[in-house]
């Protein structure tokens, strides 16, 4: 990819998608204090933050000592000026280094922190970027969701450690996914709604959007997750079950060998082949506890907005046309599923579904 290019896919990641959130400190302190045995001697990176004004900068300096870090390196992309959002059309950025508090008055002076330019625009995929990377132990940032794959894929591919936001339908795609179902990432701890600033030239929005008495803009995402593959308890507790399993209540699929679990407390306990249960599974699955073995959009392809014209069917047998469902994927049932409605397309019974992780427990039948 030429410089260009990636200047274009970078700023249309933080324009014209619209993902440029900035997180809040609360929400940093509240997720990273699970991991600070993994901090003792590291440099630390934050690749996707204006370092002058970011909370990750503000979180890591004021807690260097604590966390007794080694380094802190922050780096933007095209920015100069003292704003929390900048047009990013300044071609050359600063990174700022911090060695901790020298004159020991417990706060991270202008004088204690080395700030520096670049000779490049800042992007994470520049080669100055990536020098600065592989310097690097543990990186933790919130980068542009629609650059997520390629994000992700950098990290991997140089074998850094990381806790990093991204949206929950990250988890379905091809790249992610992959890393997931071999246990090289997942899930941290404070996952669903999360609320972020965002830049004054983005427009209102009826839901999830409100400004604040000093006219900061936020939206809120219902569904960021913190990804990590830095070990954390959370992922070694068993999820208590309780439900036993029925035929009636559990309704297999046609095209693929596996029961329907609608909600993750429904999941079975004496249940040993596949299951199909929601993607939020993920925010408690247990390595040692459960297996995965797919996902619904690679087994069975992404589903599209509009489907062919279908008859709603209710359990009381009330049917209606339906032209258009919910993004998901459709799955076809053997029966009806019990007390659910159901569609029926030439009277044969489909669930419509969002994406769906093919789970088996550890010790079921292979």
């Amino acid at each position: 990819m030429t410089g260009r290019d990636k200047n274009r896919s970078l700023h249309k990641a933080k324009s014209s998608k619209q993902d440029e959130f900035y997180t809040q400190l609360s929400d940093i302190e509240k997720e990273i204090k699970h991991y600070k045995r993994h901090f003792e001697g590291k440099v630390v990176y934050c690749n996707c933050d204006d370092p002058r004004v970011s909370n990750f900068f503000h979180y890591f300096s004021h807690n260097f000592e604590k966390l007794g870090l080694k380094k802190l390196i922050t780096t933007c992309y095209k920015n100069q000026e003292m704003d929390l959002f900048s047009m990013n059309d300044c071609e050359q950025a600063i990174y700022l280094e911090y060695f901790g508090d020298k004159n020991r008055n417990n706060v991270p002076d202008r004088e204690e922190i080395g700030q520096k330019h670049l000779k490049g625009d800042g992007d994470f995929r520049s080669k100055e970027a990536i020098e600065m990377l592989k310097q690097a132990d543990i990186v933790v940032t919130n980068p542009p969701f629609s650059l997520f794959r390629e994000y992700v894929s950098q990290l991997i591919a140089l074998d850094k450690k990381f806790v990093i936001i991204g949206n929950q339908n990250a988890i379905s795609y091809r790249e992610i996914f992959k890393l997931i179902e071999e246990n090289r990432i997942w899930l941290g701890y404070n996952n669903g709604d999360m609320a972020f600033k965002v830049p004054d030239y983005y427009e209102p929005r009826e839901t999830r959007y409100w400004e604040d008495d000093a006219g900061n803009k936020w939206r809120s995402l219902g569904n960021a997750c913190w990804f990590t593959n830095l070990d954390i308890s959370k992922r070694h507790e068993d999820l208590i079950l309780y439900k036993t399993y029925s035929p009636e209540e559990y309704p297999t699929y046609d095209n693929y060998e596996a029961i329907e679990v609608s909600h993750t407390k429904d999941i079975p306990v004496d249940y040993e082949g596949v299951m199909g249960v929601p993607i939020t599974f993920l925010d408690k699955h247990n390595p040692d506890q459960f297996e995965i073995v797919g996902i619904t959009k690679t087994w069975f392809g992404a589903a599209t907005k509009t489907y062919p014209p279908q008859i709603q069917v209710s359990i009381n047998g009330q049917r209606r046309k339906v032209t258009k469902l919910n993004d998901g994927a459709t799955l076809k049932l053997v029966s009806p599923p019990h007390g659910k409605t159901y569609y029926m397309v030439d009277n044969d019974y489909y669930i419509q579904l969002y994406a769906r992780v093919l789970v088996r427990r550890k010790g079921g039948h292979k």
